[in-house]
C-alpha cells in the first residue's frame, strides 16, 4: 500500500510541479519585455538604414543581417542607422569599402544618424 501511496503522491507532485511551470512560463513571457523583434520595420538581427534623421514611417531602405562588410552605393545626406542585431554585436559606418576606417561603434539597440556620403559600408561584427 505504502508504494502505491508513495507514486501516487509522487505523479500527483510532478503534475503540480508541471503545471506551476507552465503558468509561470506563460506569465513571465507575457510580463517581460520584448528583448528582439521588429523595431520601426527594422527585423531582429539586421542592421537597417533609413533616409534622413527619422523612422521613415518604419519603411528602412537598406537591411543587413550577416556579420561582414557589406558595400553601400550612392548614398548622400544625412540617414539612420538603426542596429537590431541580439547578444551584443556591433555595427559600424566605415569611409572604406573594405571595412576600413570605421566610427564608433553602434551598440545593439542603438541607432545614429551620420552623414553618410563619405561612407562606403557598413560593417556587422560580434
Amino acid at each position: 500500500m505504502r508504494l502505491i501511496r508513495g507514486t501516487i503522491t509522487r505523479t500527483a507532485m510532478a503534475a503540480t510541479v508541471l503545471a506551476t511551470g507552465a503558468v509561470l512560463t506563460m506569465g513571465g513571457t507575457a510580463n517581460a519585455a520584448p528583448t528582439a523583434g521588429t523595431i520601426q520595420g527594422c527585423p531582429s538581427g539586421y542592421v537597417c538604414l533609413y533616409p534622413g534623421s527619422g523612422w521613415n514611417g518604419g519603411k528602412p531602405t537598406h537591411k543587413f543581417y550577416t556579420y561582414g562588410t557589406h558595400k553601400i552605393y550612392n548614398q548622400f545626406g544625412t540617414m539612420r542607422i538603426f542596429n537590431n542585431q541580439t547578444g551584443g554585436a556591433k555595427a559600424y559606418v566605415c569611409k572604406g569599402g573594405n571595412g576600413t576606417d570605421c566610427g564608433t561603434a553602434i551598440q545593439a539597440g542603438g541607432s545614429r544618424v551620420v552623414n553618410i556620403t563619405p561612407i562606403n559600408s557598413i560593417k556587422l561584427t560580434k
